[in-house]
C-alpha cells in the first residue's frame, strides 16, 4: 500500500512540470536534435570532442528549457526592462573597453568573458512585447516610433562591433514584435520594394560596384566583400569565395539520396570549411541528399508553424507577441544559415538551430524553447 501510494505520489509530484509541455513542438525539436547528433558524429568524429560536447550542450539546453517552461509569462514580463537595460549597458561596455578578437570587438570581461549581443536576441523581443502590452488598446503611431528607437539602439551597437549576423537576428526578432503588434502594411511594403530594387541594381551593375578600389559608404570592407562574393563567388575562388563554392559543391554532390552516412568526400577530405559549425548544412546535404534536406526543412517548417500556432492562441498580448517573435528567431536562424551555405545569401556567422556546434547558441535556443513552452502551458491553464 505504501509502495503504491509512493508511486502515485511521485507521479503526481512531477506531473505538473511536464503536463504543460507542448507535444508537437517537443517532437519537432527531438527530430532536429537527432539529425544534429547524427551529422555531428559524422562531420566531427575526427574533430576532438565535438560530438560529446554537442550532446552535452543539448542536455544543458534541454535543462534550461525545462526550467524556463515552469516560469509563467507574467514573471518573464517582469524581467523585460532589467534584462534590456543590462544588455544595452554591456553593449556600451563592449564599445568602450571590450575585448577584440580577429578584428572584432564583441566580448567584455566582467569576471567572466561574455558576448552581450547574445543576450539581446531574447532581451529585445521581451522588451518590445512589454512595451506594447503596457499600451494595449491605446496604441498610437508614436508608440511604434519609440519601439523602433528601442530596437535600433542595440542593433546599432552590435553592428559597430562589427557583428552583422547577430545584428540581423536581433533586428528580425524586434521587427517581428513590431509587426505582430499591428504595424501597417503601408510601412512594411516600401522597404521591401526598395530592397528588391536594390538587389536588382546590384546584380545589374555588379562588375562596376565590385571593381577594385570601389568603396560602399556605410559598410565595412569585409561586409562589402561578402556581398560581392555572393554575386560572384568565382571572383576569388581560393579566398573570399572559397566557403560559398565548397558549400555549393557539397550540396550538389549529395544528389537526391546523398553519398551516405560518413561517406561525404567534401566533408571528410576537409574541403568544407567550418563543417561542424556555420557550414554543417553542407555536410548534411552531401551525406543525406535532397531527401534529407526535405526532411530537415520539413522539421523546421513544422516547428515554426507550431510556434506561430502557440502565439495565436496565447492568452495575453505580451505572450502572443513574445511567442511570435521567438518563433521568428528560429525561422531567421534556419533561413539565413541555409541561404548562406546554398549561395543565395551573404556568409554571416549564423548557426543552424540544433545542428551546428556552439554552446552559446544552444543556450539561447533552450531559452527560446522554454519561453514557447511557458506560453503554451499558460494557454492550457487559461482554457482549464
Amino acid at each position: 500500500m505504501a509502495t503504491s501510494f509512493g508511486k502515485i505520489s511521485l507521479r503526481q509530484r512531477f506531473a505538473p512540470y511536464v503536463s504543460g509541455f507542448d507535444g508537437p513542438l517537443a517532437f519537432a525539436v527531438f527530430m532536429l536534435a537527432c539529425a544534429g547528433l547524427l551529422i555531428m558524429y559524422s562531420s566531427g568524429y575526427d574533430h576532438g570532442t565535438r560530438f560529446q560536447d554537442h550532446a552535452r550542450n543539448m542536455l544543458i539546453a534541454a535543462s534550461i528549457m525545462f526550467v524556463v517552461a515552469q516560469i509563467p509569462p507574467q514573471r518573464l514580463m517582469a524581467l523585460a526592462v532589467p534584462l534590456y537595460l543590462v544588455g544595452v549597458g554591456l553593449l556600451v561596455a563592449v564599445a568602450v573597453f571590450g575585448i577584440t578578437k580577429k578584428g572584432a570587438r564583441r566580448w567584455v570581461n566582467i569576471g567572466i568573458t561574455i558576448q552581450p549581443s547574445e543576450i539581446m536576441k531574447l532581451a529585445m523581443p521581451l522588451m518590445l512585447a512589454w512595451w506594447f502590452q503596457k499600451r494595449e488598446g491605446q496604441l498610437r503611431p508614436l508608440d511604434f516610433v519609440v519601439a523602433g528607437g528601442l530596437l535600433m539602439v542595440p542593433v546599432g551597437l552590435i553592428m559597430k562591433q562589427p557583428d552583422l549576423g547577430t545584428a540581423l537576428l536581433v533586428l528580425i526578432a524586434g521587427m517581428s514584435v513590431i509587426f505582430f503588434a499591428g504595424m501597417s502594411w503601408k510601412l512594411v511594403v516600401p522597404p521591401m520594394v526598395l530592397g528588391v530594387v536594390g538587389i536588382v541594381l546590384l546584380v545589374a551593375f555588379e562588375s562596376q560596384l565590385c571593381a577594385p578600389g570601389v568603396n560602399w559608404p556605410g559598410l565595412h570592407d569585409y561586409q562589402q566583400q561578402r556581398v560581392c562574393t555572393l554575386l560572384d563567388p568565382t571572383r576569388d575562388p581560393l579566398g573570399k569565395g572559397f566557403h560559398t563554392l565548397q558549400g555549393m559543391i557539397a550540396i550538389g554532390s549529395g544528389g537526391v539520396f546523398g553519398t551516405g552516412f560518413m561517406q561525404g568526400t567534401q566533408t571528410h577530405l576537409e574541403f568544407i570549411p567550418e563543417r561542424t559549425t556555420d557550414f554543417i548544412f553542407a555536410a548534411y546535404a552531401e551525406e543525406f541528399g535532397l531527401l534529407g534536406n526535405l526532411f530537415l526543412v520539413g522539421a523546421f517548417v513544422f516547428l515554426i508553424l507550431r510556434g506561430l500556432s502557440i502565439a495565436l492562441e496565447a492568452p495575453t498580448l505580451f505572450s502572443r507577441l513574445l511567442a511570435g517573435s521567438v518563433t521568428m528567431i528560429f525561422f531567421a536562424y534556419a533561413f539565413v544559415n541555409m541561404g548562406m551555405v546554398s549561395g543565395i545569401l551573404p556568409v554571416v556567422g549564423v548557426p543552424l538551430p540544433f545542428i551546428s556546434y556552439g554552446g552559446t547558441a544552444m543556450v539561447i535556443l533552450g531559452l527560446a524553447l522554454g519561453i514557447l513552452m511557458s506560453v503554451a502551458s499558460a494557454k492550457r491553464l487559461v482554457q482549464t
